[in-house]
């Protein structure tokens, strides 16, 4: 049996050491980018101090041992999603970003047609937003959206109407404003019974939830390695193997050719073909010690403690700031990660930011990157507090501390 310790987690990061104005650092913003375990960064120190060397080119030692802990990774990360076609599924990228991109102009370019239809949702990151735009431009497809409700979750009284002509239904697993959790299963449910297929924005929900791609049974996924406890630079694009076959290359050069010729070329096979160039090598060794890190904590276990906290935040903001702070999503743990937005009334959120700064309290205001759902709810921007497996209570004493001084002196 796995035992879940926050604060043994906590001790096993090094950035926890900090001291910010004169105070503890109280790290909230785990939504942005995780804090990275010692073991993690041993693991890419490591890779530079013994095995540095390119990947699948040279045949001395060394980058024979540098090909290992490359694809190593990717055996990593298919048994951490349990994937069914396993490591042949698995794309590393640069984030989940560059990963929608792929999505868009590789299988989306090829296999969608003027007319036919990409649905997402009004919660997504606009990484989930602008690849489609940009193909509704250069390809002539319909972007629709699935709205939001004052429930803070998706609005689905309408899903029949707008599932017509849909080909694609691309969907943030759990949003980075609102925390609230998608019922990805019955959308895939209901994508599958119509022609379409599904897409997953994983950045949150992989780093703080148990995925199983075969329970979920979506047909891509996106997430980045940062979000998960590992390295900034990786990310990751998964897909069933029949259909990663079937899409042609989205950048070219070396490293992705099987051939090439004065008259063309001819792409390598399998994850490959999407891997031009000299990859980030030993940021594939960061994030298998992740994983690692990960499956010793156990994800149901970090996603219950996330829960027990974001419940007991969520309790004492609506009893210690009733009518001058509003939380921007849904008001109990139903479905919900450890994601909470914050709306101090009369204060813009970066003034807000900063003297929770005082207090060494970090939290990310801004629009998140998610304009459509701000606007949905006519905000510009929040003050975002975020947990991971190393939170405690502590912080949010201290988020609570630094947030009756905000209110008081902007009071």
């Amino acid at each position: 049996m796995t035992i879940f310790d926050p604060r043994r987690v906590r001790g096993d990061i090094p950035l926890m050491r900090r001291v910010i104005n004169d105070r503890p650092i109280t790290y909230l913003d785990s939504s942005a980018s995780s804090l990275t375990p010692r073991t993690v960064i041993e693991a890419m120190d490591l890779y530079y101090a013994n095995h540095h060397a390119n990947v699948h080119r040279g045949v001395y030692q060394t980058a024979n041992e540098a090909t290992a802990i490359y694809e190593g990774a990717r055996g990593a990360a298919a048994r951490f999603l349990n994937a069914p076609g396993g490591s042949e599924e698995i794309v590393f990228t640069k984030n989940a970003t560059e990963s929608f991109n792929l999505l868009a102009r590789s299988w989306g370019a090829t296999f969608l047609s003027p007319g036919d239809v990409v649905l997402v949702t009004e919660m997504e990151h606009h990484a989930n937003i602008v690849p489609w735009f940009q193909l509704r431009e250069s390809h002539g497809i319909e972007v629709r959206f699935i709205p939001v409700g004052d429930d803070f979750r998706l609005d689905l009284s309408n899903i029949e109407e707008l599932m017509r002509g849909v080909k694609l239904v691309s969907v943030t697993g759990m949003s980075n404003v609102l925390g609230t959790i998608n019922p990805i299963r019955d959308l895939a449910d209901m994508a599958h019974a119509r022609g379409a297929l599904i897409a997953v924005d994983g950045a949150q929900s992989v780093s703080h939830l148990p995925t199983d791609l075969v329970e979920l049974d979506v047909d891509f996924l996106a997430f980045s390695a940062h979000k998960m406890l590992g390295p900034t630079g990786l990310g990751i694009f998964w897909t069933r193997e029949e259909i990663l076959k079937a899409m042609p290359p989205f950048l070219g050069g070396g490293g992705m050719i099987k051939d090439v010729s004065v008259n063309g070329f001819i792409p390598a096979s399998g994850p490959s073909r999407f891997e031009a160039g000299t990859p980030p090598i030993a940021e594939t060794a960061g994030f298998a010690a992740a994983v690692q890190y990960l499956e010793g904590l156990g994800m149901a276990n970090v996603a219950a403690y996330e829960k027990e906290l974001t419940g007991d935040a969520l309790t004492r903001l609506a009893l210690e700031f009733a009518g001058r702070v509003r939380v921007i999503g849904p008001a109990d743990t139903l479905e919900r990660g450890g994601v909470i937005s914050l709306d101090v009334e009369g204060v813009h959120p970066h003034d807000v930011a900063q003297v929770l700064d005082q207090f060494g309290v970090c939290v990310r205001p801004g629009h998140h990157c998610a304009k459509p759902l701000m606007k949905r709810f006519g905000l510009a921007a929040t003050a975002r507090a975020s947990f991971g497996p190393y939170s405690l209570v502590s912080d949010t004493d201290v988020l609570l501390e630094a947030l009756t001084h905000a209110v008081e002196m902007f009071g």
